[in-house]
C-alpha cells in the first residue's frame, strides 16, 4: 500500500473518530430545545432559528454530523460538502466508503454511531451528478434543487429495504402502500419504498413543527398553484379550495379561514406550512412513532363508496327501488371505472331487513371499502279498515248519538276521515244512516255504515239541545231576530292609560309609502293590518325613531301576536288576536330595544321577516312601553329595498274607508255587578252606541279620528254575579266573525275552525255550573270581522 493511500485512511479514521466522540466546543455551539405539537416531540437543532444554524450548513460536515448527533436525530446524509470530501479521501476509486444513500449512486453519509457501512462506490458521471442533487436539496438551493417550485428529489431505494433507510433507533424503514413517513428534524420522506427529500428539514420554529408545503402536497398527489394576485399559494383537493399566504396564521377553504398554529414564511424561497395545520387541510390521519423519530401519515387513496335508496318505504312484490351512486367518488382525479354490488334488487320479494352493499374502483384499479345500506322492505299495504260504534241502535227525538270511531289501518296511517250525517241528534223520526269513509296515506279507502232509528218521542227539541250538548268553541243556528227583544244589559265603562296606535288604512295599499307615523311614550299598544295589492312582492317594517336628541330612550316589547302573509284576512285577524293572547298568558315576548339620541331602528322585526306576495295580509298586536317619546313609522316597500335608506325618500299614503289613528286609553273595563242569566239578555260591543268609538287623532293628518268598530281596544268584561246554569255565546250582528277570546283565563275560540254568521249564529263560550259564577272575558275585535258584536246569556234547558 503506498503511502498516499496510508495517508488518506489515515485521516479517514481519524475523520471517523471525531464523529464519534464530539469535541466539547461542538456539543457546546448546540442549542437543544424540545417541543411538543400535537403529541410530536422534536429537537429544535434544526430551527432556522437555532443558534446552531451555521453549523449545520458548514462545509465542515464534521461539524453538521456533530450538531445532529447531539440533537439525538442524527442525519448528515444531506451535506452535500461532506459527500464530497469524503469521496476525495476515497480517491475517488473503487472501494468501501460510508453508508450508501441511494443503493447504487455511490453517495455516502454517516449514522449517529459514527459508524460506516460500506457498498461499492459507483464512479460513474451519474453517481456524482446525484451527489450533486442531494447537496442542493440540503442547502434549499431553489433553482437546482426545487426548480421554480421547490419540488423533492427522488432517491429510489430497492422496496425500503436499503441500510440507509432507518430511523433513529436503527430499525429499518419499511413504509406501507398507503403511509408517507416524514422523518423528524430531517427532509427525510419514505413513501412506497422510495426515499424523497423535502426542500427543507422539518423544522421546529417558536415551538411550531413546520414542513415544507410542496413535498408534502405533491406525495400526497395534489398540485399547487399561485394567486399572483392574492399572493397565494393554491391547493385543490376533492372540489374544495384551500389557500395559504405567507406570514398569515391563517388558511382559507372555499373562502372560510381557519386558525393554524403558528403563520406560515418563506425559508430558503421554500414556503412552510405548520404541520398539524396541512394535515388537518388535507385531511390526512397521522401518528406519531417518538422512538423511532417520525410521524407516519395514513393517504387514503382508496376510493370510496356510498349510495342512497329510494323510496324510504319500500314494499314487498311492488316497489321499483332506485339506487343512487353519484355521491361516490375516487382520489386525486381519478375516475370511478368499475362498481359490484351484493343485496341488490329492483323489486324485493321477501319482508324484512335486506342489507344492500357496494364497492366502486378506480381507474388505478383500487376497490373502495365496502358501503352498505340496510332497509326494511314492508309487507304489502292494505286498505284502511272503516269501522264505527254507536251507543245505542234507537234513540228518541232530540236524544244525544255519542259515535265510536274504531276505524283501523295495518301502518296506523289514517290521514281522512269524511262522516256523513254524523249529527248529535236527530229531531225526525225513521231511519237515519250515518257513514264514514277513511283514507290512508297510500290513498287507499274503505268505508262502513250503520242506520240507526230515531223513534217519535221528543227528549229535546233542537233548541234546547243545542245550548246543552253543543261543545265549548262550537256553533249552532237559532232564531237570531228574537235577541233584539232581550234585556240590554246597561254596563259601566271606565278604561287603562294606554295609547292605541291603529295603522289600517289604507287597508288594501296598492303603491309603496308610508301607511302611518305617530309619537307615543309609555304605554302603548298597536293594532296593523293591510294587504297587498301592490302586484309585486313588497315588505312592511315598523321603524322606532328616539326624538330625544340628548338622551337615550328604550323600548320594552312585553305582548306580540303576528299572522300572516296570508291571503285571507279574517283568518290573519283572528290568528293574530290568538297568539297576542298566548304572549300575554305566557309572557313569552320580552323583546328590549335602545336607541341613541336621534336614532331609528326597526322594531317588531318579525313583522318583516316575510315578504307580502300580491293579494297578502299581515295582522299584528302588540304591545309596548317606551320611557320616552318615540316615533313609531309603519312603511311598505318593495321587498330588496333597505328599510332606513329608503324611509327618507317615502311619502304619506292617502287613507281609505277604513281606519287609521292613534287614540288614549284603549284598555276599555266593562263591569255588570247586577245578576245574570236567569233570563235571556244581551252585551253590546262596538255599536258606537252603548259602546261608543274612541276618539282620538289622525298621526298624519292631524285631523279628528273615530275609531270606528274600536279595532285595536282591549277589553276586560267582568260579569260579577252570572247565574247558576248559563249559557254565554257570541252573536255576530255586523257580518261574518272569526275571532278568539279569554274566558277566566282560557283561550276559546269564537267557532273552532269556522266561521260565525249573522244574525242566526252563535259561538259557545262558556257554561256556568251548579252555582253562581263570576265570569271574566278578555276581548278585542278580530281585523278582518265585523263589528258589532254580542255576548248572549241564556239559561240553559233542564237536563232530562
Amino acid at each position: 500500500m503506498n503511502f498516499k493511500k496510508l495517508t488518506a485512511i489515515a485521516v479517514l479514521a481519524a475523520f471517523q473518530t471525531a464523529i464519534v466522540v464530539p469535541s466539547a466546543g461542538a456539543e457546546s455551539a448546540v442549542t437543544v430545545q424540545t417541543e411538543t405539537v400535537q403529541g410530536i416531540t422534536m429537537n429544535a437543532a434544526n430551527s432556522p432559528d437555532s443558534t446552531s444554524k451555521n453549523a449545520a450548513n458548514s462545509s465542515d460536515g464534521t461539524a453538521n454530523v456533530q450538531q445532529n448527533n447531539t440533537a439525538g436525530v442524527g442525519d448528515s446524509s444531506n451535506s452535500g460538502d461532506n459527500k464530497d470530501k469524503q469521496k476525495a479521501a476515497a480517491g475517488n476509486t473503487p472501494t468501501t466508503t460510508g453508508e450508501t444513500k441511494g443503493g447504487d449512486n455511490g453517495t455516502s453519509s454517516t449514522d449517529n454511531s459514527g459508524k460506516t457501512e460500506g457498498t461499492p462506490a459507483n464512479t460513474s458521471k451519474e453517481g456524482e451528478n446525484q451527489g450533486t442533487a442531494n447537496e442542493n436539496a440540503n442547502t434549499g438551493d431553489k433553482d437546482k434543487a426545487e426548480g421554480e417550485n421547490g419540488q423533492t428529489v427522488t432517491t429510489p431505494e430497492k422496496s425500503g429495504t436499503t441500510t440507509d433507510a432507518t430511523d433513529a433507533t436503527g430499525t429499518e424503514v419499511q413504509a406501507g402502500p398507503d403511509e408517507l413517513i416524514l422523518m423528524m428534524n430531517s427532509n427525510k420522506m419514505y413513501q412506497d419504498g422510495k426515499l424523497y427529500l423535502a426542500a427543507q428539514p422539518m423544522t421546529v420554529k417558536n415551538g411550531v413543527s413546520y414542513v415544507a408545503i410542496r413535498a408534502m402536497v405533491e406525495r400526497v398527489g395534489l398540485k399547487l398553484t399561485y394567486d399572483n394576485k392574492t399572493q397565494e399559494t393554491i391547493i385543490i383537493k376533492d372540489g374544495n379550495e384551500l389557500r395559504f399566504k405567507t406570514n398569515s396564521n391563517v388558511y382559507r377553504v372555499n373562502g372560510v379561514a381557519t386558525k393554524m398554529k403558528g403563520p406560515a414564511y418563506q425559508q430558503k424561497d421554500v414556503f412552510m406550512v405548520p404541520l398539524t395545520s396541512i394535515t388537518q387541510a388535507l385531511n390526512i390521519p397521522y401518528k406519531v412513532d417518538q422512538a423511532g423519530k417520525r410521524v407516519i401519515m395514513t393517504l387514503s387513496t382508496k376510493p370510496v363508496a356510498t349510495f342512497t335508496v329510494q323510496p324510504a318505504e319500500i314494499y314487498v312484490g311492488e316497489t321499483q327501488v332506485t339506487y343512487n351512486t353519484s355521491q361516490s367518488k375516487a382520489s386525486n382525479g381519478l375516475d370511478i371505472t368499475d362498481e359490484r354490488w351484493e343485496g341488490k334488487e329492483e323489486v324485493f320479494q321477501e319482508v324484512g331487513p335486506h342489507t344492500i352493499t357496494h364497492y366502486v374502483q378506480d381507474s388505478n384499479g383500487k376497490w373502495s371499502d365496502p358501503y352498505s345500506v340496510t332497509i326494511n322492505v314492508l309487507k304489502q299495504n292494505e286498505p284502511p279498515v272503516a269501522k264505527f260504534t254507536t251507543d245505542k241502535d234507537s234513540y228518541k227525538m232530540g236524544e244525544e248519538i255519542k259515535i265510536t270511531d274504531l276505524s283501523t289501518d295495518d301502518e296506523d296511517a289514517i290521514v281522512n276521515r269524511e262522516w256523513l250525517n254524523d249529527r248529535k241528534a236527530f229531531f225526525k223520526p225513521g231511519p237515519v244512516t250515518i257513514r264514514l269513509i277513511v283514507t290512508d296515506k297510500h290513498g287507499l279507502t274503505d268505508e262502513f255504515q250503520k242506520t240507526i232509528n230515531i223513534t217519535n218521542e221528543t227528549l229535546y227539541t233542537e233548541d234546547e239541545f243545542n245550548k246543552l250538548f253543543t261543545e265549548i268553541g262550537g256553533k249552532f243556528t237559532f232564531d237570531g231576530g228574537s235577541i233584539s227583544q232581550w234585556n240590554n244589559l246597561s254596563y259601566s265603562i271606565s278604561s287603562e292609560p294606554a295609547t292605541l296606535i291603529r295603522s289600517n288604512s289604507p287597508e288594501v295599499v296598492r303603491s309603496e309609502g308610508v301607511l302611518y307615523r305617530e309619537t307615543a311614550s309609555g304605554k302603548t299598544r298597536f293594532m296593523v293590518h293591510h294587504v297587498n295589492a301592490t302586484g309585486r312582492n313588497m315588505k312592511i317594517y315598523v321603524i322606532a325613531t328616539n326624538k330625544s336628541m340628548d338622551q337615550p330612550s328604550q323600548i320594552t316589547m312585553d305582548s306580540f301576536g303576528l299572522a300572516g302573509p296570508d291571503p285571507h284576512p279574517e283568518l290573519t285577524g283572528k290568528v293574530s288576536v290568538e297568539r297576542y293572547f298566548q304572549s300575554m298568558q305566557n309572557h313569552s315576548v320580552n323583546q328590549v330595544t335602545r336607541l341613541e339620541p336621534g336614532e331609528s331602528k326597526v322594531i317588531m322585526t318579525d313583522v318583516s321577516k316575510n315578504k307580502l306576495k300580491k293579494d297578502d295580509t299581515i295582522s299584528v298586536f302588540a304591545d309596548a312601553v317606551s320611557d320616552n317619546p318615540i316615533e313609531y313609522t309603519f312603511i311598505m316597500i318593495d321587498d330588496t329595498k333597505d328599510p332606513l335608506q329608503t324611509l327618507p325618500y317615502l311619502t304619506n299614503l292617502d287613507r281609505d274607508v277604513h281606519n287609521r289613528g292613534t287614540y288614549p286609553d284603549s284598555v276599555r273595563l266593562i263591569r255588570y255587578d247586577e245578576s245574570v242569566g236567569s233570563a235571556p239578555a244581551r252585551l253590546i260591543l262596538g255599536d258606537d252606541n252603548q259602546d261608543p268609538n274612541l276618539k282620538g287623532t289622525d298621526g298624519i293628518l292631524g285631523t279628528e279620528a273615530s275609531n270606528a268598530g274600536n279595532f285595536g281596544v282591549l277589553y276586560k268584561i267582568t260579569l260579577s254575579h252570572v247565574a247558576p246554569r248559563t249559557l254565554i255565546t257570541l252573536n255576530p250582528r255586523g257580518g261574518l266573525y272569526k275571532g278568539v277570546l279569554t274566558v277566566n283565563g282560557q283561550i276559546v275560540q269564537a267557532s273552532n275552525n269556522s266561521t260565525i254568521y249573522a244574525p242566526d249564529q252563535a259561538g259557545v263560550l262558556y257554561r256556568t255550573g251548579y252555582t253562581e259564577e263570576s265570569v271574566e272575558i278578555i276581548f278585542t275585535p278580530a281585523p278582518g270581522s265585523f263589528l258589532p258584536v254580542n255576548l248572549l246569556l241564556t239559561p240553559l234547558p233542564q237536563m232530562k
